[in-house]
């Protein structure tokens, strides 16, 4: 007994003795090659500056998360990267604070801040822009035999191009690709998914696929599953797949056909007891140099004075290269329909 109390007592010394290292703050985002470009570029240079301990971890978006925290009154996280294509339903749900756009400082180059970002970067209340980004779709051309897919209709093609598909576990372009598949200009769109019959028309193109759809829920995914042949077709994030090819010489090909564009944005967990820790970060993390980093992984930046510093050999791998291409995420329609339609879309995929 004696000998227990002698340990209970040396326990109890070295808890009064050891210091208790206590984060300053909980920063959230996708991880893979596009968190560790965030680590690099941002978290540990804000941490060597101002001295605050950052907690850095990861989740597959959306605002179900969030929301539950809010709402239980007792947010984990207090910086969140959001999807733009999720952003303005979080927001007015009033998951987010309102950021103070007055705060963030000027370019390098002296311009302004509000006229070195991008329009929508700044757009929204409650987020500052850090990337623009693609959905595209990737392939190994080798497991087609010289024959590739040329555009979405050929993602929806089984017959021509046999094999699983990985495609993200959200309605969010899924529905859009569908309907371009199905014949939809891009432009048509949202007009068509807006309407009873252009959900059915979207629902009814999927179910095309849906014996061959691989499911997943982190980017981090998509090129793993390319890469173990668990798919020979994959919805990615641009970024993922350009880092496979670039680090790991994977034998991959982007196809920008129909890719869906969008910008990521910091945001601050309503409620968080961090908010001038987390806005400091923000500031810091969406300024000049920090921006320039999200090149590594094939990301614009959302500030014109970081743009500018671009390596040339990247800028033929940025979204901003295939706009034309593509389509833009219409955050304003997933706002009004997302909730909606993510029921029926998980009411579908239990079928």
């Amino acid at each position: 007994m004696k000998h227990v109390k002698r340990l209970v007592a040396s326990a109890s010394l070295l808890c009064l003795c050891t210091p208790v290292l206590a984060q300053d703050l909980t920063v959230v985002s996708f991880g893979g090659a596009y968190g560790e470009a965030q680590r690099k570029h941002m978290i540990e240079p804000f941490e060597a500056e101002t001295g605050k301990m950052l907690i850095f971890e990861d989740y597959s978006g959306g605002v179900a998360e969030m929301k539950a925290q809010v709402e239980a009154g007792t947010p984990l996280w207090d910086v969140v990267d959001v999807e733009m294509i999720d952003l303005e339903r979080a927001c007015s749900e009033g998951l987010l604070e309102v950021i103070d756009k007055s705060q963030l400082p000027a370019g390098e180059d002296g311009t302004a801040a509000q006229d070195d970002f991008y329009p929508d970067a700044i757009a929204n209340e409650c987020g500052v822009g850090v990337i623009l980004w693609s959905i595209i779709y990737a392939f190994n051309p080798a497991k087609f035999g010289g024959q590739e897919p040329q555009s979405v209709a050929d993602v929806f093609d089984t017959a021509k191009f046999p094999g699983p598909r990985a495609l993200r576990k959200r309605p969010q372009v899924n529905l859009e690709w569908a309907l371009i598949a199905d014949g939809v200009a891009p432009a048509d769109v949202y007009k068509v998914l807006a309407t009873p019959e252009g959900q059915d028309r979207a629902f009814a193109k999927l179910d095309t696929i849906r014996d061959s759809i691989v499911w997943f829920d982190s980017w981090s995914q998509a090129p793993q599953l390319l890469n173990d042949g668990g798919a020979v077709i994959v919805q990615s994030a641009n970024g993922r797949i350009y880092d496979a090819i670039v680090k790991d010489k994977a034998p991959f090909k982007i196809s920008w056909a129909a890719n869906v564009y969008d910008l990521d944005v910091w945001a601050i967990l309503r409620g968080s007891k961090n908010v001038d820790t987390a806005m400091d970060f923000i500031k810091f993390a969406t300024s000049t140099t920090p921006l320039v980093g999200v090149q590594d992984v094939a990301y614009g930046p959302t500030r014109k004075s970081s743009a500018a510093r671009v390596s040339p050999e990247v800028l033929p791998n940025l979204p901003s290269s295939h706009l034309k291409e593509g389509l833009k995420a219409d955050s304003a329609f997933w706002a009004n329909y997302g909730e909606a339609l993510g029921e029926r879309f998980n009411e579908w995929l239990l079928k």
